[in-house]
């Protein structure tokens, strides 16, 4: 049985209108109605009642209507069905994303997750990459742990099992007082000792905050303000009274510029100049030639190759 012909009776039983029909086919009137002919003498049965004003679908034709869309949507669905059947299968891997990364480093994770629509797997998995949340500790223990595939941490970190690879360098200043420091471009230590310096819990914070602690404590800063929130919002109310200082990021392209509030501006500090790095690291054993995360790292690689500055 051609399949042509259940293709041209599916389309008179669903018009029932040998004219319609025809034109949905893009075909004469005449041809089709010598098809269905046709198909009645091979299956000896007659599917249609045709009088001059209607077509009608016979008991015959009511039977083979729901058989020959079966056959046909089983047709139809075999370019899809084999495209499925030889893909490679597909693997969700999450990368891990701290608070307060900086634009252009978001758009190296956009173009990363862009370019994981090929195989990459020793296995020919596709990977289809998500933006996981959390702090750099929480973040570095996922990547050991497995649950995470890669992740941006803030630096230092230090362990053998992982490998990190330095993709951004921001430079830091001091959040203080806009109407304390009217009309300047920089401070110095000097002029932030009589400050409180505060900074949210440093289980909130990358661990270097904790070493610009102790340097700014050596440079004779040593009133504190400890704030309990877990993120710079709580440390920019206390500055815009006119009380504290914060260390955070300089450039304005920083998330972290968000939580500024009206009398709150962000100065260099012309005798401390720290900077926040940050790394993208990973399993080493994962990046390995032949392991499970071999294709998509060798692509992280390419993608964050150079640092950025800002």
């Amino acid at each position: 049985m051609d399949l042509l012909h259940l293709r041209y009776f599916v389309a008179v039983a669903e018009e029932l209108n040998f004219s319609r029909a025809a034109r949905r086919l893009h075909m004469a009137t005449s041809p089709l109605s010598q098809r269905i002919k046709d198909l009645e003498r091979e299956l000896d049965q007659v599917l249609f009642e045709r009088t001059t004003h209607r077509v009608e679908l016979t008991p015959a034709g009511a039977a083979l209507l729901p058989m020959a869309r079966e056959v046909l949507d089983s047709v139809n669905s075999i370019p899809w069905r084999l495209s499925e059947a030889v893909r490679p299968c597909r693997t969700t891997e999450l990368i891990g994303i701290p608070a307060g990364v900086h634009p252009d480093l978001r758009e190296r994770v956009r173009l990363l997750e862009e370019t994981c629509g090929e195989a990459e797997g020793a296995r020919g998995a596709v990977f289809e990459l998500r933006r996981w949340p959390g702090t750099s500790a929480d973040l570095v223990t996922g990547v050991r742990d497995g649950r995470l595939a890669l992740a941006l941490a803030r630096l230092p970190v230090a362990d053998p099992a992982l490998e990190v690879i330095e993709v951004m360098r921001e430079r830091l200043g001091a959040a203080v007082p806009a109407d304390r420091f009217a009309d300047r471009s920089s401070v110095t230590l000097e002029e932030l000792k009589d400050l409180s310096y505060t900074a949210t819990p440093y289980d909130a914070l990358p661990a270097y905050f904790e070493e610009i602690d102790a340097r700014l404590g050596h440079a004779g800063i040593k009133k504190r303000i400890r704030i309990n929130t877990a993120d710079y919002s709580g440390a920019a109310e206390v500055i815009s009274t006119g009380i504290a200082f914060s260390m955070t990021m300089l450039s304005e392209k920083s998330p972290m510029h968000r939580y500024r509030l009206d009398n709150v501006t962000v100065l260099p500090v012309e005798d401390f100049q720290p900077s926040l790095v940050t790394g993208l690291l990973f399993r080493r054993d994962r990046a390995a030639d032949g392991a499970d995360l071999a294709g998509l790292i060798s692509r992280a690689r390419a993608i964050f190759n150079e640092p950025i500055s800002a």
